[in-house]
């Protein structure tokens, strides 16, 4: 079962299909660049639905972001584990219009607490493009520390650990 996380601003819930028309217009955006790149609606929707399956295969996966006030859609924050990836990752994006306002932050934050509290981890990590300056010091904000020797995805990747026994609850 999916929880539905709340912060002051936020609803944290399930993916839902309506969410990939969100997800497919950022991954056909050079906005994506950084993160998975540019990608076809098709191949949008067979990373999209295997993120979603995480969820039934493994108990955790991505979140769609709504506004709490007006229901709008924000985003997607959560935990991703591909096949392939050293460990789950925390990971992120935002529609154009929800960006600058801490939305990102606000939501990765709620899932930490959550993996933390509710699945019993202790450490989630970031895999995040080098050029990515924005989301490299929002791994940071949330007190994740770069480390050098920890496995990304790609050579070059920085890679931002989280200790989630350091994180207050």
């Amino acid at each position: 079962m999916i929880p539905t996380l709340t912060t002051d601003r936020l609803i944290l819930r399930g993916p839902k299909l309506a969410d990939f028309e969100h997800w497919a217009a950022f991954f056909a955006s050079p906005r994506s660049i950084h993160e998975r790149g540019m990608m076809e609606r098709d191949a949008a929707w067979r990373v999209w639905a295997s993120d979603a399956a995480n969820w039934q295969l493994r108990g955790y996966g991505p979140f769609g972001v709504d506004d709490r006030e007006t229901g709008a859609y924000l985003g997607e924050v959560g935990i991703y584990e591909p096949d392939g990836y050293p460990e789950p990752e925390l990971g992120w994006f935002v529609v154009p219009e929800a960006e600058g306002r801490g939305i990102a932050a606000e939501a990765a934050r709620a899932v930490i607490d959550w993996a933390r509290d509710d699945l019993g981890w202790t450490r989630l990590i970031n895999i995040i493009d080098p050029a990515n300056d924005r989301s490299i010091a929002l791994g940071q904000r949330l007190g994740g520390v770069i480390d050098p020797d920890a496995m990304g995805e790609d050579p070059g990747d920085v890679v931002i650990v989280h200790d989630l026994t350091r994180v207050a609850a």
